[in-house]
């Protein structure tokens, strides 16, 4: 039988206009930028493809709740409206409200983290990592083997190693261990999911060394789709129950909610523990605002609970992925080396026949770039030759993201090297997304002649949003 083409679905209310540039015009735009596509102008880009974080459409429903505004300093009812679809759709009793997830992760690693503690992780994500070493702590991780390895079908490459939990114990000890913090769709493993199995066992571990599970929830309702997708007993569940299923093996989360729930900014804390809530409640005064309001306005706290509701509709994260799945399989079929599996086989009962993709397609650069060494940036290199191209910006997910040891000094070198090409939720249309995977075959067919960077300046924090870089010359 036919396979039939399942629409968007929504209908388009408003249009923002694109502008394309010239080719002359982008090389020198990516001069300027030092050859970092963070420090592009986005009246330069074309198809923005940087991240998923805030920069996603919202509903005529968000739009309309933003009218109803309460800017009270104190009380408003807008956090109210939060603090309920919280509760209904995380599972969760307490709610901090913050500016966005960063702020979250400042405030828990704070609160949680003695100096010298560990944090363990399934696989770092940067400004997570630096909250907890700006707290004293220490970085652990504990994703399982298969996530470094991009070309490794593994369904749930997002799963945490109990093994490697249980050498930190008996090397370190239960109190050296602050607490666990898991990430659903691991992004710096290319967006790749844990299964709830592999949570229910981890959550038995933890249960059974006192040890809290902190989620850094920002992307966990399409872990949930992935669940719903791939693993036994979920086929017909909906993705908001399962949201709940996950969320309810942890004590609480961070969130930025500029990705699942559908905004431009806003985070929270959340949490079933009344003593952390209380002082992170002191905390939030200190640096974001009153702990209704943590740095938001009312109308913006009215869009976050909206977007909530939103995101646990089936059929929205369904079209979500299928769209991430379109580019990545256009790149999958002209041999473009990317990160796997971006999905797997559905049951035949599920909602779509391929449960593919995430919220980004993730190129692996080393296997794109065999020539450029790894000390000559190849992830950032590859995404500046995209913009130059066809005005398309992605982001570099490798050694200049990860950072420098604070100990030696020296590069720390990942085995993943990736070029994130993030999809906005309800933004681009699969047109959009030809256009960039046509761009990367271009690419890869000159791919010989793509040289290398060297880095000029480096920040000493996070450096891949300001380093600046110039060309190799042979």
């Amino acid at each position: 039988m036919h396979k039939r083409t399942i629409a968007e679905p929504y209908k388009i209310k408003v249009v923002e206009p694109l502008r394309m540039t010239t080719r002359h015009y982008r090389e020198e735009k990516i001069r300027e930028a030092g050859h970092n596509t963070f420090l592009l102008r986005s009246e330069d880009v074309y198809i923005d493809l940087l991240t998923d974080s805030g920069t996603s459409a919202m509903s005529d429903n968000q739009w309309a709740g933003m009218m109803l505004g309460d800017e009270a300093y104190a009380g408003s009812r807008n956090f109210y409206t939060l603090e309920r679809a919280v509760q209904e759709i995380y599972g969760f009793r307490y709610i901090v409200p913050t500016h966005q997830g960063r702020a979250a992760e400042h405030i828990t690693s704070q609160l949680r983290i003695e100096p010298g503690q560990y944090v363990p992780m399934n696989m770092y994500f940067t400004t997570t990592r630096e909250h907890v070493e700006r707290a004293g702590g220490i970085f652990y991780d504990c994703i399982i083997d298969e996530a470094h390895d991009p070309a490794n079908p593994h369904p749930f490459k997002g799963n945490v190693d109990i093994a490697k939990l249980d050498r930190l114990v008996q090397e370190k000890g239960r109190d050296a261990i602050a607490y666990l913090s898991i990430a659903p769709c691991v992004n710096m493993a290319g967006g790749q999911p844990f299964s709830m199995d592999n949570l229910h066992r981890v959550a038995a571990w933890a249960g059974r060394h006192g040890i809290p599970i902190i989620f850094d929830a920002t992307r966990a309702v399409e872990n949930a789709y992935f669940i719903q997708q791939r693993e036994p007993g979920y086929a017909g569940k909906p993705v908001r129950e399962i949201l709940q299923e996950m969320m309810s093996y942890g004590e609480g989360c961070t969130m930025s909610s500029k990705k699942d729930n559908l905004v431009n900014i806003g985070g929270f804390i959340a949490t079933n523990n009344e003593e952390f809530f209380t002082r992170a409640k002191e905390m939030v005064v200190v640096f974001e605002g009153l702990h209704t309001y943590g740095g938001l306005a009312g109308r913006d706290m009215e869009a976050v609970a909206r977007g909530i509701y939103e995101m646990v509709d089936d059929a929205y994260i369904a079209s979500r992925v299928r769209q991430v799945e379109h580019l990545g399989g256009r790149l999958r079929e002209a041999g473009i080396p990317i990160v796997e599996p971006i999905g797997g086989h559905a049951p035949e009962d599920a909602l779509v026949d391929r449960p593919d993709g995430g919220h980004a397609v993730f190129v692996d650069a080393k296997r794109f770039l065999p020539h450029v060494p790894q000390d000559e940036f190849p992830a950032q290199t590859l995404a500046a030759a995209l913009y130059v191209d066809s005005g398309v910006r992605g982001m570099e997910r490798g050694i200049v993201s990860a950072g420098r040891d604070p100990t030696t000094g020296n590069h720390r070198v990942p085995k993943l090297e990736l070029v994130r090409l993030t999809i906005p939720r309800r933004v681009y249309t699969n047109l959009h997304m030809d256009v960039v995977a046509e761009s990367c075959i271009t690419l890869y067919e000159g791919r010989k002649a793509i040289r290398g960077l060297k880095m000029v300046y480096e920040p000493p924090e996070l450096r891949f949003f300001q380093a600046r870089f110039e060309p190799i010359i042979p």
